[in-house]
């Protein structure tokens, strides 16, 4: 574990009066641990992982947790467990087993810990980042009419696998089909005229990359060119917002009130984003309301989409990184409208 993942969970154990913190997710054992166990359809740790300030973190089944904190020192006083892929049985278990000690949540204080990230894990999320985008620009450089989603699907698998990652998403949708979430790729061939939208992503020594491009098989119509010129002006917005002490709903807001005022006055949405780092989705979310302060460190995704009934949809995700006086881009692709000969 870095001197930054301990500051972190010093701190957040003492904020809550900890004595120790049992990690059961595999994004928090790795967290603590630097093992490695993640289960792809519940994000659950095939081994559970006890952590005491001062201490190395030891890793073991859930039946061992008692012995781990015996051997971190820890015999009695309150324990955090992280509840978050816990089902309610095994939450009942497990806390069973630390008769003895006082167990309390912890899920919200490892998330807080993991929401200012170390130069380490910055330089594993760009690499992430940088392996998604040249994955995508491979797919670029092939599609044509003709081509299916499936096969640019295939190339974007090849090309992130190439370069010693896995690939995360797989989101590749032509024309009327844009204008669903994330579509499985199908035989659905790219037409002249037709919108792609990009919805990908990457795994990286444990770190999540997503990225979201739009391209266009020959001119835009004038619709699409003006969705897409408003839901730019709305992400260009966001990243100009973002800076040590804002809101996320301050963020909300910006892109939001930009988007409206650049030719799409009923545009509507929940959510323009979210933090992101050793899981696709972290915390904060970038909503109404949600006023805690960015820190230092934070990776955050502004994400913005448009959906239209006839012709496809907009997707445009920039990856940003909160510095200590404002904050930088982390993509190296532009993220305009790819005008495809």
């Amino acid at each position: 574990m870095y001197p930054h993942q301990i500051e972190r969970l010093t701190e957040a154990l003492e904020r809550e009066g900890l004595a120790a913190v049992i990690a059961t997710s595999a994004a928090n054992v790795f967290y603590v641990t630097d093992f490695e166990s993640r289960d792809a359809e519940t994000g659950a740790a095939g081994r559970f992982a006890a952590w005491a300030p001062g201490r190395e973190a030891l890793a073991g089944t859930a039946k061992e947790a008692p012995q781990l904190l015996n051997a971190l020192g820890v015999t009695g006083g309150r324990i955090g467990l992280d509840e978050s892929r816990l089902t309610p049985a095994a939450r009942k278990r497990l806390t069973a087993a630390l008769r003895g000690f006082t167990v309390v949540p912890a899920a919200a204080a490892l998330a807080t810990a993991r929401r200012a990230k170390s130069p380490y894990e910055i330089e594993c999320l760009g690499r992430s980042l940088w392996i998604a985008e040249e994955a995508l620009n491979a797919v670029l450089q092939m599609l044509g009419p003709g081509v299916t989603e499936r096969e640019a699907a295939a190339v974007y698998q090849r090309e992130v696998v190439k370069r010693d990652a896995t690939p995360l998403s797989l989101g590749i949708a032509f024309g009327e089909r844009a204008r669903t979430g994330l579509p499985p790729p199908t035989g659905r061939a790219l037409t002249m005229g037709d919108l792609v939208k990009f919805d990908v992503g990457a795994l990286f020594k444990g770190y999540c990359s997503s990225v979201a491009r739009m391209a266009v098989m020959g001119e835009p119509t004038e619709p699409q060119a003006s969705a897409v010129e408003a839901i730019l002006a709305g992400l260009e917005a966001g990243i100009a917002a973002v800076k040590p002490a804002a809101t996320a709903g301050a963020v909300y807001e910006k892109v939001i009130t930009r988007i409206r005022g650049a030719g799409l006055p009923d545009f509507q949405c929940d959510r323009v984003g979210h933090a992101i780092g050793l899981e696709p989705h972290e915390g904060p979310t970038l909503e109404a309301g949600e006023a805690s302060p960015f820190e230092s460190g934070e990776v955050l995704l502004i994400d913005v989409t448009y959906f239209h009934g006839s012709w496809g949809g907009v997707s445009v995700r920039d990856t940003v990184l909160v510095t200590t006086t404002d904050s930088r881009v982390l993509n190296r692709s532009l993220h305009g409208l790819v005008v495809l000969d």
